[in-house]
């Protein structure tokens, strides 16, 4: 099943600077549980407790976690306040780089010097506030779950939709089995006319030579055999009692895809098995229609957990 939740925390980094940190989870279809995670190098320590919360919570689905974080708004009124608070320039460091770049345009005096946005992104320039590791670990993992909490929420919202979309399927085929399962004898009585009236064509050469007493009673058994092989009462049964299982499964909680795609294969397996046993035009498009409800409810299916 499909989901999506976010949330997000605070970090304090010191100096009363403060960052925003989000957390968003992500969930497509998968028939087993595959985790994926997203962290900065701040968020990392959290990641071990959020495995165990999401695989507490779901049993298949690739899921992703991704986590960002920026400085909190009030952040330029802080460095107006404290100008060391968003961080402090390395001195032996600035003025190393400056060294090297005199050599360097004492070499190439053609070269551009160094902008304020290239000095500032030299390894090591600025000395930034980071917080503690214990404070952005436990605001990933307040957050993690908060989200984990807010996927499960519009899965369950999903699954409730799906669940209804099933029913409604569960309901057509039902429909097509109490109008057909009542017109099957008369379809069976009807074929069986036709038989016995072929039957007693191929076999009116014999008819002189073994007397017409032994012909019937040849063509009633055989009439006799075949009713027995097209026989469609069984199959019927386990429809209504596959049928039934779907709704019980649906109207149940906890996992419930593993169950139905096994449900789905019996259904299927009688379809096809009141189609091979037809004996009409309308038996035969009947198990076609419940065939193809069949491949919309498996489709729908994979998208349950």
């Amino acid at each position: 099943m499909t989901g999506y939740g976010s949330a997000s925390r605070q970090v304090s980094l010191g100096a009363g600077v403060v960052a925003d940190l989000q957390v968003e989870c992500r969930a497509v279809n998968s028939r087993f549980l595959d985790l994926g995670f997203r962290l900065p190098d701040e968020c990392r320590g959290a990641e071990p407790a959020l495995r165990e919360s999401v695989s507490q919570s779901l049993s298949r689905g690739k899921v992703e976690l991704r986590a960002a974080w920026r400085l909190n708004s009030g952040a330029a009124e802080t460095a107006k306040a404290n100008p060391h608070a968003l961080g402090s320039l390395n001195q032996d460091r600035l003025d190393a780089l400056f060294t090297l770049q005199e050599k360097a345009q004492l070499a190439f005096p053609k070269a551009q010097e160094l902008s304020i946005a290239d000095i500032l992104r030299w390894p090591g320039m600025v000395s930034e506030p980071r917080g503690e590791e214990e404070g952005w670990i436990v605001a990933t993992v307040e957050a993690g779950r908060a989200a984990i909490t807010a996927l499960m929420i519009s899965r369950q919202a999903e699954g409730q939709a799906l669940a209804e979309v099933l029913k409604k399927i569960t309901a057509k085929m039902r429909a097509i089995v109490q109008v057909l399962e009542p017109q099957v004898p008369q379809f069976v009585a009807q074929y069986q006319a036709k038989l016995t009236e072929r039957l007693a064509e191929a076999l009116a050469s014999q008819e002189q030579a073994k007397g017409g007493v032994e012909l019937m009673e040849r063509i009633r058994q055989e009439v006799v055999l075949y009713a027995v092989k097209i026989d469609v009462a069984e199959e019927f049964a386990r429809l209504k009692t596959h049928l039934q299982a779907v709704d019980t499964a649906l109207a149940g909680k906890g996992p419930v895809g593993k169950r139905l795609d096994f449900l789905m294969q019996e259904l299927n397996r009688e379809a096809n098995t009141l189609s091979s046993k037809s004996v009409s035009e309308e038996c035969t498009q009947a198990a076609l229609e419940l065939k193809l409800l069949i491949e919309q409810m498996r489709e729908q299916v994979q998208n349950l957990e």
